[in-house]
């Protein structure tokens, strides 16, 4: 491999594979630079994955920008990718005599972020379109353009489109310390003109390569608690709450794997790894889904999963070119990264022609690279045939084979999951877990 890259990227979560592809397509030499044996292994691999259209973010911020930017982009290039889109729509539900009087100011922020199709729903109008929430609901806001897609396929496919495009992904690969010298960078063995920090929940500990950190990432904890399939007809739309101050509060969502959640949580931790859960907490999320749906009583609960959110104390994405030091900072990326994941790798080829020189006029042409699909609600290769091992979700031997496989092949049990739907259904792995293991280290070493 040659060593040395126009751009590296420090950071393997959506946000970093959403930047290696806008560079890589644009023609630049680029590496990424994960820590974890695979990507998604740090707060991307735990978040609600919707869709966002921005009606709720603060005015005129680049969280705001980079949101509709990612949105639109998402919209033109998912079926070249293969990307799935769950056309849900979300309601912003009132439950109170004050969140109802907050219903104006909702459709107000919405109409002035340019979400123009938002608008208020009566009691009735709310009860007929989700007949299955609690009677005490009072009314709504419906946002029409809120949608569910999948967490893991699209950063799965951003990083192989990067690849296609002449990237290189160098997992298990920490960032320690780098030296900037003569205009370049020196860091994990590389040397990269440019250097971008999108890493996430250590963003801070990074950017302290490059100066006293300006922000310091405070992880917020969301938990989340998952229904089994028969809960997905009960809700049609995602149900949001009024937001507060403090958070945008939980969220009841269909998946795309044909469940309905709830969550997440905002709990502030110091802890930057410890995504685990409490029996406290998912009890109360569990009673809260089952007082906005009373029918959710009669489901069972079959996955609970926590996600740590990088959020800083600015209220805004910190997106920063440090031009003396050949240097981007991409932090404070919270819930609304895998939308805003685009439109903020277009925010910083905006950035880098500004400050490190105009990108190549003739880019190569597109190569897309599609990846498997995932979603509960299109065609999945089970349907053609194969032998399933995990019955559970009704993934194939095939597709598990695939995922060992080709470019960026699965580095651990977790990236193989989130590949492959894998060990997250009812059983949790209880019955499949040991032959998937098995199947895994035989396609990684070599041997069974």
């Amino acid at each position: 491999m040659d060593k040395r890259f126009d751009i590296a990227v420090i950071g393997g979560g959506v946000v970093g594979l959403a930047i290696l592809r806008r560079f890589a397509m644009s023609g630049l030499k680029c590496v990424l630079l994960e820590k974890g044996a695979d990507i998604l292994s740090g707060a991307s691999k735990g978040n609600s994955a919707l869709l966002h259209t921005g009606f709720d973010a603060p005015a005129k911020s680049i969280e705001l920008q980079c949101m509709k930017a990612g949105y639109a982009e998402y919209i033109e290039i998912r079926q070249k990718l293969n990307l799935p889109l769950l056309e849900t729509g979300a309601v912003v539900a009132a439950w109170t005599e004050h969140e109802l009087a907050a219903l104006d100011g909702i459709i107000k922020k919405a109409h002035a972020n340019g979400v123009a199709d938002v608008k208020k729903l009566s009691q009735i109008e709310l009860r007929i379109r989700e007949p299955q929430l609690s009677k005490s609901v009072l009314g709504g806001v419906l946002v029409p353009g809120e949608h569910v897609i999948d967490p893991w396929s699209a950063p799965l496919a951003y990083a192989q489109q990067a690849i296609a495009h002449g990237a290189v992904i160098m997992r298990n690969t920490e960032v320690k310390a780098a030296e900037f010298k003569k205009d370049e960078w020196q860091l994990a063995g590389i040397t990269a003109r440019v250097v971008i920090n999108a890493a996430g929940l250590f963003g801070d500990h990074v950017e302290a390569l490059v100066r006293p950190s300006p922000f310091t990432i405070k992880p917020r904890k969301g938990q989340f608690v998952v229904f089994d399939k028969p809960a997905a007809k009960l809700a049609r739309s995602i149900i949001l709450p009024v937001p507060n101050e403090r958070t945008k509060g939980v969220v009841l969502f269909r998946t795309i794997f044909g469940n309905l959640a709830i969550g997440p949580t905002a709990e502030d931790t110091d802890e930057r790894e410890n995504g685990s859960t409490d029996s406290a907490t998912l009890e109360k999320l569990k009673a809260r889904a089952i007082e906005m749906v009373p029918a959710l009583g009669d489901v069972n609960v079959t996955a609970v999963y926590a996600g740590l959110r990088p959020a800083t104390e600015q209220k805004d994405y910190v997106i920063e070119a440090l031009k003396d030091q050949n240097w981007i900072t991409v932090a404070g990326i919270r819930s609304t990264g895998l939308t805003g994941s685009l439109g903020i790798a277009q925010h910083l080829a905006k950035l880098y022609a500004k400050n490190f020189g105009k990108l190549p006029k003739k880019p190569p042409e597109p190569i897309f690279t599609p990846v498997p699909n995932l979603a509960e609600h299109s065609i999945r290769p089970y349907m053609k045939g194969g032998e399933i091992v995990c019955h559970c979700e009704w993934v194939t031997r095939g597709e598990i084979e695939t995922a060992c496989s080709g470019p960026l092949p699965a580095g651990d049990l977790g990236g193989l999951k989130r590949r492959t739907r894998a060990m997250m259904g009812r059983c949790q792995g209880f019955y499949c877990g040991a032959e998937i293991a098995s199947l895994f280290k035989e396609a990684a070493h070599g041997k069974p």
